[in-house]
């Protein structure tokens, strides 16, 4: 007897190459049998007819501190049908403190911010003071560390050194390009490629450097999608939502600290600095992140204006940046053997307000941008290949039972499952806790926490796989 048996569902997972209707049995949290009109008995049977049922979203790039809005994450990543998330700058601690109290059962894996001046004192720390960070990070339970090089960055050399000083202790590394050079754009990509020398690498959100603040923006997509091809040790994700995210913090000259909050302020014709923000706020171009009461959104005008003034500036913030075409063809570009120019769909949401994965990645493929089994591999496959999670991103036999359902015509979740265990049902989230993706060094301490620990080696070696 199997514990659950989910009905009539089109099922879509790439791998295996099943694009139809038919049911998925689970028992002890794995995948039983996919097939039509399976007549095994079960605990518990549920009838998805007409909906959508694929391997459980990966949101590869969002963020989950208190930093950057809210300690609403999960929440909001789940309620849009997530199931397992790659955190992209911690804080470590924050993040996994807010679990008992915020945890809603999701997976996550989580980077340290690795950026002056939080845990660097300077943008040019030694070997010895990376060594230090990283180590303690992933003793800690992150899975490695990030460059926030967009918004605090450090010289390209120590960028570089960086890279591979994480790369030698087997942890994940990402970078927001970036450095004390050149800034978020299509300079500092083309920048962060060649200091990783052939290394691999997680360069994130695409789409951040293709709006147009060097070339007209479909220029430096171009530029940037044959970079990725002649470079294929860097692994990448794009976001389809036009709102960026940031923070709106002047130091204490009244300078903007976020060197993209300068940039999205320039574009916008305002200076960069406090007098700039408040412009920008009253004239609609920026935005706060506040708490609406259990989950994150986004607040412009003269109410925003008085929350920013009341925190000192000190909160996250968002601008409505990302032209439209750059992001529709990046998440379509391929490489000459087939696979993906850029490997996932991703959000950098959590509690950054904009989770619109199905919302809006829907929407390319029904703009035959993509087909349903390619957006299902952007959107769990190739992020669950990039975090080496072996076991997710399909629905192989022996395979985790992580399952999103949505309604494709009004692209809204109906249900999730973690390992069988229902996340999302009846449009509320029925989990807590969660189970944190780490290296070996870091089981201990998150189990210690009272959380499951996935142990992964972010060292092994990973191929892309041709659309599917």
């Amino acid at each position: 007897m199997w514990d659950l048996l989910l009905k009539n569902a089109h099922v879509v997972d790439p791998l295996n190459h099943v694009n139809e209707v038919c049911d998925v049995a689970i028992e002890n949290g794995k995948i039983a049998e996919v097939g039509k009109d399976l007549q095994g008995k079960a605990e518990e049977v549920i009838d998805f007819t007409g909906l959508v049922l694929q391997p459980g979203i990966i949101d590869s790039h969002v963020h989950l501190g208190r930093m950057w809005g809210s300690p609403y994450g999960p929440k909001m990543l789940a309620m849009n049908g997530v199931t397992t998330a790659l955190d992209m700058a911690g804080p470590l601690e924050d993040v996994l403190d807010s679990v008992p109290e915020y945890g809603v059962g999701i997976n996550m894996a989580i980077l340290q911010f690795a950026s002056p001046p939080f845990t660097f004192k300077t943008n040019a720390p030694s070997k010895e003071e990376m060594e230090t960070l990283i180590d303690k990070s992933l003793k800690d339970g992150a899975l490695g560390v990030k460059l926030l090089g967009g918004h605090y960055p450090l010289k390209p050399d120590v960028s570089s050194l960086l890279v591979r000083t994480a790369l030698e202790k087997r942890a994940y590394v990402a970078w927001h390009a970036g450095t004390s050079e050149h800034g978020s754009n299509i300079e500092g990509m083309i920048e962060a490629v060649a200091m990783a020398d052939g290394y691999p690498l997680h360069l994130a959100h695409i789409n951040a450097y293709c709006r147009g603040a060097i070339k007209p923006c479909m220029e430096e997509t171009a530029i940037a999608i044959d970079l990725l091809k002649k470079n294929p040790n860097i692994f990448c994700e794009s976001y389809v939502s036009p709102k960026n995210g940031t923070r709106l913090t002047c130091d204490a000259e009244g300078k903007i600290q976020s060197k993209v909050t300068g940039n999205c302020l320039r574009h916008f014709g305002f200076s960069e600095d406090r007098d700039g923000v408040r412009k920008a706020l009253l004239a609609g171009k920026a935005f706060v992140v506040f708490d609406a009461g259990g989950y994150s959104d986004l607040m412009t005008g003269e109410k925003a204006l008085k929350m920013w003034e009341e925190a000192d500036s000190d909160v996250g913030g968002s601008f409505n940046i990302n032209p439209p075409l750059p992001r529709i063809e990046l998440a379509q570009a391929r490489r000459d053997d087939g696979s993906f120019v850029v490997d996932a769909i991703s959000t950098d949401g959590g509690c950054i307000p904009r989770n619109v994965i199905l919302s809006q990645g829907l929407s390319l493929v029904k703009l035959d941008i993509l087909t349903l089994p390619e957006f299902v591999q952007k959107t769990s496959l190739n992020p669950a290949r990039m975090l080496r999670l072996e076991n997710k991103g399909h629905l192989s036999v022996g395979a985790d039972a992580d399952i999103t359902v949505y309604d494709y015509a009004t692209q809204k979740p109906m249900a999730s499952f973690i390992e069988g265990r229902k996340i999302l049902w009846n449009g509320e989230l029925v989990s807590k806790g969660a189970t944190v993706i780490c290296t070996k060094h870091g089981k201990e301490a998150i189990e210690k926490r009272g959380m499951k620990a996935i142990v992964v080696d972010p060292g092994k070696q990973i191929e892309r796989i041709p659309a599917l």
